[in-house]
């Protein structure tokens, strides 16, 4: 049963629908999905724009922390899967919009700010890059994502701060282009989304291409080693006793 469900609406808008539930937490088979899934939409001609989001109360929870703890083999396994999904939505030729309606945690949070513009719907729901509190490395790909969106001191006060924070929030950390009323948020949607597919495709791709440049070539030359060395943070005693202290809370088992 594939992870992101793939849905066709007027205009050339095609959405990505996060649908790995109860938290459509991050693992190798939803990466490899989202990969392939945005493979297709650049490769589709009728595709114009892509809207990313995620099905029930959760865009994403980030990280699935229940997964089995894996060897050395799988680690650089996923390293791949998460350089080659995040590189590929980061540098899509066509328009990207996140449609944030629920929790956007630590990576779900990274793959909302890997698309071109972000709305949120106002509502009961958090956000936050709190991977330090709980012993988790950024890989590559990710920090460069945040660098890129973010000015320096937001994201040093998500990223260090490692805080989880209200909705209402979200604009002022640069997370969310836009706050939205429930009321208005689904058309507000589909008229961004329908702005941008009309926009000249080849203008809109080369201009993309110049603004991501730099950090795409970034994790390019981030080799597996280097990536490997960053995934070996999670390793450490501090780091598995934070996870746990986590899972406890959350009441889940398994994991590192």
């Amino acid at each position: 049963m594939p992870t992101v469900r793939e849905e066709d609406r007027e205009g050339g808008v095609r959405w990505l629908v996060l649908d790995r539930p109860p938290a459509n937490a991050i693992d190798e088979s939803l990466l490899r999905d989202l990969a392939a899934a945005v493979e297709r939409a650049r490769e589709t001609a009728s595709v114009r724009a892509v809207v990313l989001t995620g099905a029930g109360r959760f865009f994403s929870g980030g990280f699935d922390l229940a997964a089995p703890r894996r060897d050395d083999e799988s680690v650089a396994v996923m390293t791949d899967h998460y350089r080659d999904a995040h590189r590929a939505l980061l540098a899509l030729p066509k328009p990207t919009i996140a449609r944030v309606a629920g929790h956007a945690i630590a990576g779900g949070l990274v793959l909302a700010l890997a698309c071109d513009y972000r709305l949120g719907q106002d509502g009961d729901w958090k956000l936050g890059l709190n991977e330090v509190a709980i012993g988790a490395s950024y890989p590559k790909a990710a920090i460069e994502i945040v660098k890129l969106r973010l000015p320096h001191a937001r994201a040093a006060e998500l990223t260090l701060g490692a805080a989880l924070y209200p909705a209402s929030q979200a604009v002022r950390l640069g997370v969310v282009d836009e706050l939205l009323p429930a009321a208005d948020f689904e058309a507000a949607v589909a008229r961004r989304a329908a702005r941008m597919a009309a926009f000249p495709r080849e203008a809109y791709a080369h201009t993309k291409a110049a603004l991501v440049a730099e950090a795409v070539a970034r994790i390019d030359t981030h080799g597996r080693e280097q990536s490997l060395a960053d995934a070996a943070v999670w390793l450490t005693d501090e780091s598995r006793a934070a996870r746990r202290t986590q899972r406890e809370k959350l009441g889940k088992s398994g994991g590192d």
